[in-house]
């Protein structure tokens, strides 16, 4: 692996008038390719900005910007998490920041920081390198799966050189402030942290996300080879989906029922308006108590057309304070959401601690709506199922406690409310020519059904199947599963891969 760094520890140089002419023919060729990306929109680019500190990539990458039309250029940088941040699943921000397809990303502290910090150590952790490896690795692929290019550069020189260079930046009052603590430091751990840095390329260079080593004592070189790095990223033709597959998301899968889509019928309720104040009242109880407050909870209603989802999520939210939930109506993904990752927009609508999300529908259109409509290829769908398992576990492990209702209401009891909606002016509203198609794709609907609970009724976010025909037991029954679940909640520390990777971020290796 020590080849890798060779040719830039050697510290090359490039004469500065064949620099000038280099950067002439390179400038216009970044700009004509940048806007014919922005003309396609067929992908996402993401350059990654990784080395020791003290080696110029702030400079380079500032350049960089200079040449490229600024407006569709976005710099993400991260440090240490925001309070939003802090409160969500380690890759809500980099997913939250993800800009549109055709236009360009400049990602500074990136989702390597742990990995890198881990690696940099006297003693790495041979389980946390691994379990950091295996998150990078199939986080980029789930990107490059969804149209998002990677481009991952690593700025590179000799220990001398980098010690040179922050010796020069400080001889000069105006430049002195450019350098910082930790780039003094790199020199006394350059060994280590080089041996950081090998280990890190080897562990996570891929074909759909490659790492380009940069030599950077000259900044003539430097910035050369940036812009042709660029350049042949921007210009290289999107990969098939299927060189980028991710690997299956290690996931427990429950015993599935003889049949989940006909469950039988949840009794009758005595006393239904006494039923409903008691469990709302421990619902009440249980979201403002102590367990809740370092977690926080998504319910996911689906179900049949007519099958009672909005009228169960009100008696929920009735026992709710109005600051602490959202509820998200979900339709067909609008211009700016279709432009980014499947899951992108639902990413964006994750719960703070403390807080509750509700989906009426989900995620899961993936795998019903658009999969029996055809809207999605055959390969999407399918695919979809480990990507909402993934997604899903790592909602878990941020500590936030995912329910899933499906609301099944039989044939002849969706018709009836269908014809009670058409005649009554209060509910006119609520009946579609929508609805009527889909009831006319009944079969189609529930095989797909079948599948999606097959394929991601887990341990960790379980499906419950609850016979709507009787509304008020139906409300009554889910208002019952979220108060005990809460009320059981594991008051155990969380899985360590949240709080490590929620570190303080750093450009350092």
């Amino acid at each position: 692996m020590g080849h890798v760094f060779q040719f830039a520890e050697r510290d090359p140089a490039m004469p500065a008038d064949e620099a000038k002419k280099q950067i002439g023919a390179l400038r216009p060729a970044l700009l004509l390719s940048q806007y014919e990306r922005l003309r396609k929109a067929e992908q996402t680019l993401l350059i990654v900005v990784a080395g020791m500190d003290g080696v110029g990539k702030g400079s380079a990458i500032n350049t960089l910007n200079t040449w490229l039309d600024p407006r569709h250029v976005h710099s993400l940088a991260f440090g240490e998490p925001t309070e939003e941040e802090a409160m969500r699943p380690a890759m809500w921000r980099y997913w939250n920041a993800l800009p549109a397809k055709g236009q360009t990303g400049l990602v500074f502290g990136s989702w390597y920081a742990a990995l890198m910090r881990e690696l940099a150590r006297k003693k790495p952790d041979p389980e946390k390198v691994d379990l950091y490896t295996r998150l990078i690795n199939r986080f980029e692929a789930q990107l490059a799966y969804q149209g998002v290019q990677l481009l991952k550069l690593w700025f590179h020189l000799s220990a001398q050189a980098q010690a040179d260079r922050c010796s020069a930046l400080l001889a000069d009052p105006d430049t002195a402030w450019r350098v910082s603590k930790a780039d003094l430091k790199v020199h006394k751990k350059f060994n280590r942290l080089r041996k950081a840095g090998l280990e890190t390329i080897g562990l996570s260079h891929r074909r759909h996300a490659p790492w380009v080593v940069i030599p950077s004592a000259d900044p003539h070189l430097r910035d050369v080879s940036v812009a042709k790095a660029v350049l042949q990223a921007m210009r290289q033709p999107v990969l098939p989906r299927q060189v980028v597959e991710p690997q299956p998301f290690p996931v427990s899968l429950r015993q599935p029922c003889a049949s989940l889509l006909d469950p039988p019928p949840v009794q009758q309720v005595q006393d239904y308006e006494s039923q409903l104040l008691h469990w709302q009242g421990r619902l009440s109880r249980a979201v403002r108590g102590k367990a809740f407050r370092k977690r926080s909870m998504a319910l996911v209603f689906e179900g049949q057309d007519a099958a009672g989802k909005g009228g169960t999520i009100r008696r929920v939210t009735a026992a709710l304070d109005v600051r602490n939930y959202d509820i998200h109506p979900i339709s067909a993904p609008n211009a700016v959401e279709a432009a980014r990752p499947y899951l992108w927009r639902f990413w964006r609508k994750l719960p703070r601690r403390g807080d509750i999300a509700i989906f009426d529908r989900s995620w899961y259109g993936r795998v019903l709506v658009e999969r029996v409509d055809k809207l999605v290829s055959l390969a999407a769908w399918r695919r979809a199922y480990d990507e909402i398992n993934g997604f899903e576990a790592q909602l878990n492990a941020n500590g936030t406690l995912v329910l899933k209702f499906w609301l099944a209401v039989s044939r002849d009891e969706q018709l009836k409310r269908f014809q009670e909606r058409e005649n009554s002016p209060f509910k006119t509203y609520k009946i579609t020519e929508d609805d009527w198609r889909n009831r006319g794709k009944w079969n189609a609907y529930r095989t797909a059904a079948q599948d999606m609970f097959a394929h991601t009724d887990t341990e960790t976010a379980p499906w419950h199947i609850i016979p709507s025909d009787d509304k008020k037991a139906a409300r009554i029954e889910v208002l019952r599963i979220v108060v005990q679940a809460l009320e059981t909640l594991d008051k155990t520390t969380l899985d360590l891969v949240e709080p490590a990777l929620k570190e303080q971020a750093s450009d350092q290796v």
